[in-house]
């Protein structure tokens, strides 16, 4: 399964750092992203987009999950030449990401 069937996203920026959160539809698929949308993972499927860090936050009272990503605007709103300076369509793109619930 992809991570849209069971959750959504939220994005923001500041300055070349983006802020995605990932929100359960349903508290019960909770686990599962805790579980299995983990910082390292986000990285990998992200891929070079993201040059630094990501951070991974919990916010279990929301079903949520926040993701702070370093270095993933190329200088941020006023420096970038990237479409999205904003990173908005990050968000899009990570809910993407294949699920594996079978292990």
């Amino acid at each position: 399964m992809k991570l849209k069937e069971i959750a959504h996203s939220r994005t923001g920026d500041k300055g070349d750092m983006v802020n995605i959160s990932v929100i359960a539809f349903d508290e019960k698929d909770y686990p599962i992203i805790q579980k299995k949308v983990t910082a390292e993972k986000v990285k990998l499927f992200l891929g070079e987009t993201i040059q630094g860090e990501i951070i991974r936050y919990e916010v279990a009272t929301l079903g949520a999950i926040n993701f702070v990503m370093h270095k993933a605007l190329r200088g941020g709103v006023t420096r970038s030449l990237r479409l999205d300076k904003h990173g908005k369509t990050l968000s899009s793109i990570l809910l993407e990401m294949p699920i594996n619930t079978n292990d």
